[in-house]
């Protein structure tokens, strides 16, 4: 018979001692469970102890995570959080270096609990730990230990970043100024100041006058990669809580201190893989960078403008009037407006009298006509040549510049996403981007060309227009999903992707989707399912048995700590516990806490998530909640939370938990891999049947013969 759900087998060790088998009963207060477990070792003072877990991050169990202790867990009888914060504050003021030293790494990694650093705040911890640091005769590992505790006891929030004094603040900031300090030290303050900027007005400020964006871009520059990335985190904080001003003219000032060049060759083409972290910031740099055109995307043209309506006429002027023989001013004023209503109209303008009025319109609005003067004044001759051209051909088939702009730019900003906010989870940006000043507007360059050509391939008429900017942009995304590494590149794949290899593509995956239409081939893909389906659950679960690597994401930055999750070989049990970065793949015989599969009781995914309500009152980020998902187990709803780190483990996952659960999966993967499955296992099974048409219906069956006397009689033959 099984134990009740509130009774959990347990065993506790205490050095010195033969461990205790005891049944845990989850109704019981904790103090007499531990006035139990002293008895039995014949300790005094039951109140001077606590349980802890034996492995893994060794959390004090207390009334509140008592829930989450499951069968077979191995816990320790140790020393009660109280008297451990009261040790450690004496330790810390020691005169001995080495108790001091000891303390403070002991402090260090039990500040990881919450229990504890409670205990250690409310006994005044922090303004011993600002005195060590404001006094500075602390160095080197003592006060790696130091800074290592201060950023733990502030990861529970129970006190303000506000808080922090200027002196400590300073001390911290010269930790990164300071060329002669310890690698971890550095790493430290700079992830110690990342976690101030966005915490108000006054932090930021302070860190962005004290450290210098020099000064950053010389710890991007150093060759440890973990102080490279903490450099790059700094930054990218200081980007994001500037304002729109600030953040303008420091991403000039980094563009003259040629920082994407230095991106483009030390950090994406370097001999190390690039980690997810850095993945990360560089997606929010470009993202950035990119939002910089927002303002004026979103501005309509003022035609009482004097410079807007210069920018226009100067694109007049660069293709019409160096090939005019007479000067547009020696003409009255009425010809001189019929000339520009013509060369306007030449130009591919709507609106031809009044150009200005084709740019009210926003998005794209002064984005567009910026774009158009970039290409004018950068490429002049293919400027020319693409109006020159279509001014030659007949107004039905001529390529309207103008008009084809303003539609590009639109397409771009939607392509490239610009005007969104930056999410707390992507990591995908374009290689190239780094490797190219003024890369939005060289990229219209290259794809404005791109219209004209598609334009001429298609034969295209005016009527054709949303035709050909819909083929264009399927040519541009096609070629961005292969992620070239600089604009070159794309230039040459984005051409050879020409009208014609579109046509291909399209009717591949049209014929895809129509050979499976026909009634016989849609019984079949029913009889083939189960075993393709079965396939998939098969592949699931193997997936979980290999494991993931999940990030934990706190309310107020997003590099948290590492866990990794993976399923017995046997599909029983569930194993997770925290790891290190840099690790890929953990053993399961490292992962110290495990669930039962058993125990598992539904799937929570989204907005129903927890840890997803929990953080529902900040600004929440629509990308979290479609990676977030949540185990409920038997054991009081006790949840296991996890964020996947793409769409695609997302969707591995939460089917291999179906799967477990008895359920079906749900996820769009799953879809997919059917189909793809589906496509190719009717392939082979009707490949004797290539350009044969299949009858929606069964040929008839013919009547049965008059007789049946045409069998052979073997008897005869034998005589």
């Amino acid at each position: 018979m099984p134990p009740p759900k509130d009774v959990v087998k347990i065993a506790i060790q205490m050095v010195g001692a033969i461990p205790q088998l005891i049944e845990l009963h989850q109704t019981k207060p904790l103090a007499s469970v531990l006035k139990d477990v002293c008895d039995a070792w014949s300790l005094p003072n039951a109140e001077r102890y606590a349980l802890q877990y034996a492995d893994g991050r060794q959390t004090y169990i207390t009334e509140s995570n008592r829930r989450e202790i499951k069968n077979g867990s191995i816990l320790r009888l140790t020393t009660s959080p109280d008297q451990e914060a009261e040790r450690l504050y004496s330790g810390i003021q020691s005169n001995n270096s080495d108790v001091k030293t000891d303390s403070l790494k002991k402090l260090a990694s039990l500040s990881q609990d919450v229990t504890f650093a409670q205990e250690f705040i409310n006994r005044n911890g922090l303004k011993q730990i600002f005195y060590i640091v404001e006094e500075g005769n602390v160095t080197g590992e003592m006060l790696a230990h130091t800074l290592k505790a201060f950023m733990e006891l502030m990861e529970h929030d129970f006190v303000s970043w506000e808080t922090l004094s200027a002196a400590f603040i300073k001390k911290i900031v010269s930790y990164v100024n300071m060329n002669a300090v310890d690698a971890s030290v550095q790493q430290l303050s700079l992830s110690i100041l990342e976690n101030m900027v966005p915490t108000s007005r006054l932090l930021f400020e302070l860190v962005k006058k004290e450290v210098t964006l020099d000064r950053l871009l010389t710890h991007l520059q150093v060759t440890n990669a973990q102080l490279q990335l903490k450099a790059m985190a700094l930054l990218i904080a200081l980007l994001l809580a500037a304002t729109d001003v600030e953040r303008r003219d420091m991403m000039d000032y980094l563009r003259e201190k040629n920082i994407r060049q230095f991106i483009h060759k030390n950090i994406i083409h370097s001999s190390e893989p690039l980690g997810d972290e850095m993945a990360h910031y560089l997606y929010v740099l470009q993202s950035v960078s990119l939002n910089l055109c927002e303002r004026r995307m979103r501005s309509s043209m003022d035609p009482y403008s004097q410079e807007q309506r210069e920018l226009l006429q100067s694109l007049r002027q660069t293709a019409f009037e160096s090939e005019s023989e007479v000067p547009a001013s020696n003409f009255s004023t009425e010809r001189r407006r019929s000339l520009c209503a013509k060369e306007f109209r030449k130009l591919g303008f709507m609106n031809n009298s009044n150009p200005a009025e084709d740019l009210r319109r926003a998005p794209p609005g002064l984005l567009a006509l910026d774009n158009m003067v970039y290409f004018s004044r950068h490429t002049p001759s293919a400027y020319s040549r693409f109006v020159l051209e279509n001014s030659s051909r007949e107004d039905k088939h001529e390529c309207p510049f103008a008009r084809s702009s303003i539609q590009l730019t639109l397409i771009l900003c939607e392509i490239l996403r610009i005007g969104e906010p930056c999410s707390e989870t992507a990591q995908a940006f374009y290689p190239m981007f780094f490797g190219q000043d003024h890369f939005f507007e060289e990229l219209f360059c290259i794809c404005i060309q791109l219209v004209n050509k598609t334009w001429k391939e298609m034969r295209a008429t005016q009527e054709d227009f949303d035709k050909v900017l819909q083929v264009v942009r399927e040519q541009i995304t096609r070629t961005l999903s292969l992620k070239p590494t600089s604009l070159e590149l794309f230039k040459i794949r984005v051409n050879a992707l020409n009208y014609s290899e579109i046509l291909k593509l399209r009717q591949t995956e049209r014929l895809h989707q129509e050979e499976t239409l026909a009634v016989p081939v849609l019984e079949l893909r029913e009889r083939l399912k189960p075993e393709l389906l079965e396939l998939i659950r098969q592949q699931r679960l193997l997936h979980l048995c290999e494991g993931t690597l999940f990030r934990k994401i706190s309310s107020r930055r997003r590099q948290d700590k590492l866990w990794y999750c993976r399923l017995s070989p046997n599909h029983k049990v569930l194993h997770y516990g925290d790891v290190e970065e840099g690790v890929h793949s953990a053993p399961i015989e490292s992962l110290l806490e495990k669930i039962p599969v058993a125990d598992m009781k539904m799937l929570l995914v989204g907005k129903e998530c927890p840890h997803t309500k929990e953080k529902s009152s900040g600004k929440q980020n629509k990308d979290v909640l479609e990676l977030a998902f949540s185990l409920v187990f038997d054991v009081e709803e006790y949840c296991l939370n996890f964020v996947a780190p793409t769409r695609y483990e997302f969707c591995l996952w939460t089917d291999g938990l179906n799967v477990l659960l008895g359920k079906e999966m749900t996820s769009e993967r799953m879809q997919t891999d059917l189909d793809v499955l589906l496509s190719m296992e009717l392939k082979l099974r009707l490949l004797d049947l290539e350009n044969i048409s299949i009858p929606d219906t069964p040929p008839p069956v013919p009547k049965p013969p008059s007789n049946l006397n045409f069998c052979y009689d073997f008897s005869h033959a034998e005589q």
